[in-house]
């Protein structure tokens, strides 16, 4: 009978036990539940993240092939990476602001960004030149190297800090072409009363060989050429010069570029929206601009030389080469135009002795890398 009644309480305490650790355990699947929507509730509402909306003005015309591709791409990379918590909307030269207006446009904040080649602001910054093109300076791969890891942007930065910017680079031409003339250059008399148009240091040596340097978009090159009110102009290579048929307009295409060995762009961005952003979007801002200094370069690379075949063998364009006093005339011109500014302008000689110390080192190595690779034959 005592052991009857033991079983009989030993099944009523496990039964209530039971019970009791369903019961647990229905209400803590009830809380987790409950405390799950909670949290999904709280996600809901939890605000959007800030969307930044700001304005790029560029120097070229709309959506113009590499160049001004290169100012759409990168606002749009900058969306995709930050998830569209940055959004830049670009203008074409002329559409917010004129095409060489954009440098005053983003240093007085007008708009954040501008898209452009810093030797278009000789007039307001001489040292800026550096930082695009040099007569007989660095091609594209020794201005990256420059500017990147041999101070030189370190250079720029200060250079531009007084005009409320922050300089990036955006893209390279590589090597470029040395113009389209109206008659031939065959020594350096030629040059004297040429009207042409070519920007920044190549413009004051062409001065000082006793020609006239003419400043203009390159949208407004084509008329100016083939009305005659310029006898020449340089703009950048075969594939975009075939794109704005400068080949209807003037009957001489010459090589080497010597003005401009490999041109750099730059991205300005206005130092008070730049430090307004976020570490995150600082980041990616700048990522962005890495990114479309290798595209541009490439694009022009893989681009060039079919360009330039078409011109050749389908438009019958007389491809001529610079006589070799003439270059050298032109590079003790260069030399002296240098040092001219210099010996007025501190900012110019800081940046021109940084550019001197590197081309020295980095010629030193192109030498024993560079010329030889040239001189192998091609498979």
């Amino acid at each position: 009978m005592e052991n009857h009644n033991d079983r009989r309480k030993f099944i009523k305490n496990v039964g209530i036990g039971a019970a009791a650790i369903g019961t647990a355990g229905l209400a803590g699947v009830l809380n987790s539940c409950k405390g799950q929507k909670q949290e999904e509730q709280v996600k809901k509402e939890e605000p959007k993240a800030q969307v930044i909306e700001w304005k790029m003005v560029t120097t070229w015309p709309p959506h113009f092939p590499m160049l001004g591709e290169s100012a759409d791409k990168i606002a749009e990379w900058v969306n995709e990476m930050s998830g569209g918590r940055l959004k830049i909307t670009v203008y074409a030269g002329g559409e917010l602001v004129p095409a060489l207006g954009a440098f005053d446009a983003v240093s007085e904040g007008t708009v954040e960004m501008g898209h452009s080649a810093s030797y278009y602001w000789s007039g307001k910054c001489p040292a800026a030149q550096f930082f695009a093109a040099v007569p007989f300076g660095f091609n594209a791969q020794s201005i990256n190297a420059w500017i990147y890891s041999g101070g030189g942007m370190e250079l720029w930065e200060k250079l531009y800090a007084p005009f409320n910017m922050k300089p990036f680079l955006a893209g390279n031409t590589g090597v470029q072409m040395g113009g389209w003339f109206n008659k031939e250059i065959n020594s350096m008399a030629d040059f004297n009363g040429l009207k042409m148009r070519i920007p920044g240091l190549g413009g004051k040596i062409l001065a000082k060989a006793g020609g006239n340097s003419v400043l203009m978009a390159g949208g407004e090159i084509y008329t100016n050429l083939e009305r005659g009110v310029i006898d020449a102009a340089e703009w950048v290579g075969p594939f975009h010069d075939l794109k704005l048929g400068f080949h209807k307009a003037a009957k001489y295409y010459y090589y080497p570029g010597w003005h401009e060995l490999g041109t750099a762009f730059e991205l300005m961005v206005n130092l008070k929206a730049w430090n307004s952003l976020p570490d995150d979007l600082k980041a990616i801002l700048n990522a962005a601009t890495y990114k479309s200094n290798i595209w541009m370069l490439s694009e022009f690379e893989a681009k060039n030389n079919a360009a330039l075949r078409e011109l050749i063998d389908v438009h019958k364009v007389q491809l001529k080469e610079f006589p070799e006093p003439v270059i050298k005339e032109l590079k003790k011109l260069s030399k002296e135009v240098l040092d001219e500014q210099a010996a007025t302008d501190p900012a110019f000689k800081e940046v021109y002795e940084s550019f001197l110390a590197f081309q020295k080192n980095i010629y030193g190595w192109n030498k024993m890398s560079e010329e030889p690779y040239q001189k192998l034959k091609y498979i």
